[in-house]
C-alpha cells in the first residue's frame, strides 16, 4: 500500500505542478462530472448506502445525492465569480499603490470521509477541493464498505483520474496516508481521531479542517412556542431519528426543557415517532440501522447502565443481529452517567428538565462547545442570550439541522466541535490561499520611510500612521509643528 501511495502523490503532485488544475474550464469539467456520475448512478448509489446503513432510498437521496449535486451545480454555477481576484480598497497612505486578493489552491490536498454520511461527505469536500483547482485524493470510510468501493470503483471512470484519486482502507492505510506531507487535509469524524489528524498534520505545519462533532443541545421554551409545539415535536423528532438514526453529527443529542412540561412533550413525541415508523420501527424500512456491532455495543453500554436504565421512558429494545436500536427517549438521565457526556450519535434522546429555561443557557456553558445549538423559542431576551453568552459551530432558532443544506451559511464547529469551515463558497474558501498582491509605483517615495531619521520623519510618521492626512498637509506646508 505504501507504494500505491507514494506513486499516487506523485503522480497528483505532477498533475498540479503542470498546471492544468488551476485552469477554470479543467474545473468546470470535472463538476459536471460529478453530477453526471450522480446521475447516472443514483440507483447504484441507493443501494449501497442502503447495504451499508440501510438508507431508505429518499432519505438517502435528500441527505446524500440531492446534496452533492446542488453543492456541484452551485460551484459550477458560481466559480466564474470566486475566481475573480478582489480588489482591495488600500488607504491614501499606500497611493498609488494598487492591492488585491487572489485565490490560489494549495496543491495537492487529501480528504478523510465519515462513514454515515459516506457519499456526501466524500464528494462534497472534494468539490470544494476541484472548485478550488487543487488535486486531490479521498480517501473513504472503511466502516461503509460497500459506499467506498463504489466510490472506489466509480470515480475513475468520470474523474481526471492524474488528478483525483480514491484510496480504500482502514487506520493502517491512514496511518500511511498521514506520513506523507500534504498542502490541505480535510477530515471529517470524531474528535478523538481528530486529534490525531491534527498531531499529523503538525509534523509538517500542514493547515487543517476537522469536522468534528458533539452534543448538540436543543431548546424547548414551551411558553412562546405552545401554539406551535405539533411542529416543534415533529422537527426535533426528524433531527434526531429521520437522518441516519441518529448517527449525524448535527442531530439533536439533548433536548433542555422545564420540568413542568417534560411530560407533556415526551406524550407528544411518542405518536410523532410512531407517525414516522409505525408500530414496528425495526420493519418499517424508514429507520437506518446502527452501522457496526462495534457502535451497536457502544450504544447498548450506554443504554445500559442502571441509572440510565432507569430512565427510559419509551422504547429502548435492542436486535444486535440487526444492529436495530429502537428510537428511544430518556427522562433525565444522570448527568454525570456516560451518555450525557459523550456524543450518542444513535437514536436515544435525553430529556434534561430545567426549573426554568433561563437555565439552559448555564447548562449548555458548562459543556464542551457543540457543532450546533437548536432554539425553539419566540423570545428576543432568550435568543439574544443563546447568541452571546454560549458558543457553538452555528445557531438554529425554531428548527434543526437545515443549516447544513444552506449552501450561503458557512458550516463548521470550534473548540472541540471542529476547526474550519466549508459549503458553498466557503469551501472554495477552504481549499485555496487567499494571496495578498500589491503593486507600488516607482514614480514618487517618501523619504521618512528611511534613515537618517530626524524629528520632522517622527511627526511625519505619526500623523500618517493616524491617517490625519488634513493635519498632515499642514505640516508638511509649515503650518503645523
Amino acid at each position: 500500500m505504501k507504494e500505491i501511495v507514494d506513486q499516487s502523490l506523485r503522480e497528483m503532485r505532477e498533475t498540479f505542478a503542470s498546471g492544468r488544475t488551476r485552469s477554470v474550464k479543467w474545473r468546470k469539467t470535472q463538476l459536471e462530472a460529478i453530477i453526471e456520475m450522480v446521475k447516472d448512478n443514483e440507483d447504484k448509489m441507493c443501494d449501497v448506502l442502503f447495504q451499508d446503513l440501510g438508507k431508505h432510498s429518499t432519505e438517502a437521496f435528500r441527505d446524500e445525492l440531492g446534496f452533492v449535486m446542488r453543492s456541484a451545480t452551485t460551484a459550477l454555477n458560481c466559480l466564474d465569480k470566486w475566481v475573480v481576484p478582489k480588489k482591495s480598497n488600500l488607504p491614501l497612505l499606500f497611493y498609488p499603490s494598487t492591492g488585491k486578493v487572489i485565490s490560489e489552491p494549495y496543491g495537492t490536498v487529501l480528504v478523510l470521509s465519515s462513514w454515515n454520511f459516506p457519499i456526501s461527505l466524500s464528494l462534497d469536500p472534494m468539490i470544494g477541493a476541484i472548485s478550488a483547482g487543487n488535486t486531490v485524493l479521498l480517501k473513504a470510510s472503511e466502516l461503509s464498505p460497500n459506499a467506498s468501493a463504489f466510490l472506489a470503483k466509480t470515480i475513475p471512470s468520470y474523474l481526471d483520474n492524474k488528478a483525483i484519486k480514491v484510496i480504500e482502507g482502514g487506520p493502517d492505510v491512514a496511518t500511511i496516508l498521514l506520513k506523507h506531507q500534504w498542502d490541505k487535509i480535510f477530515f471529517t469524524g470524531s474528535p478523538r481521531i481528530g486529534k490525531i489528524i491534527l498531531a499529523a498534520a503538525a509534523e509538517h505545519l500542514t493547515p487543517v479542517t476537522l469536522e468534528l462533532g458533539g452534543k448538540c443541545p436543543t431548546i424547548v421554551d414551551h411558553h412562546s412556542v405552545s401554539k406551535d409545539m405539533k411542529s416543534v415535536v415533529k422537527r426535533i423528532s426528524g433531527g434526531k431519528w429521520g437522518s441516519c438514526s441518529g448517527q449525524a453529527c448535527i442531530s439533536v443529542d439533548y433536548v433542555l426543557v422545564e420540568k413542568s412540561f417534560a411530560s407533556s412533550l415526551i406524550e407528544m413525541l411518542k405518536p410523532m415517532i410512531r407517525s414516522f415508523f409505525g408500530e414496528n420501527p425495526k420493519e418499517s424500512g424508514c429507520l437506518s440501522r446502527i452501522v457496526t456491532k462495534k457502535h451497536f455495543q457502544r450504544l447498548a453500554r450506554l443504554l445500559n447502565d442502571p441509572g440510565v436504565q432507569a430512565s427510559i421512558v419509551y422504547g429502548g429494545s435492542m436486535d444486535e443481529e440487526k444492529l436495530y436500536i429502537e428510537p428511544t427517549i430518556l427522562l433525565d438521565p444522570p448527568l454525570d452517567s456516560e451518555i450525557m457526556n459523550e456524543e450518542i450519535f444513535g437514536p436515544i434522546l435525553p430529556i434534561i428538565t430545567l426549573r426554568d429555561i433561563q437555565e439552559s443557557i448555564g447548562f449548555i456553558k458548562s459543556k464542551p462547545k457543540p457543532l450546533a445549538i437548536y432554539a425553539f423559542t419566540k423570545d428576543d431576551n432568550l435568543k439574544t442570550r443563546i447568541l452571546s453568552e454560549t458558543s457553538s459551530g452555528s445557531v438554529t432558532f425554531n428548527d434543526v439541522m437545515i443549516q447544513y443544506m444552506c449552501d450561503a451559511l458557512p458550516f463548521g464547529g470550534v473548540g472541540e466541535s471542529g476547526i474550519g469551515r466549508y459549503h458553498g463558497k466557503y469551501s472554495f474558501e477552504c481549499f485555496s490561499h487567499e494571496k495578498a498582491i500589491m503593486e507600488g509605483s516607482l514614480a514618487m517615495d517618501l523619504e521618512a520611510r528611511y534613515p537618517p531619521w530626524n524629528s520632522f520623519k517622527l511627526t511625519f510618521l505619526r500623523l500618517a500612521f493616524r491617517e490625519a492626512y488634513f493635519k498632515l498637509v499642514l505640516f508638511m506646508l509649515g503650518l503645523k509643528k
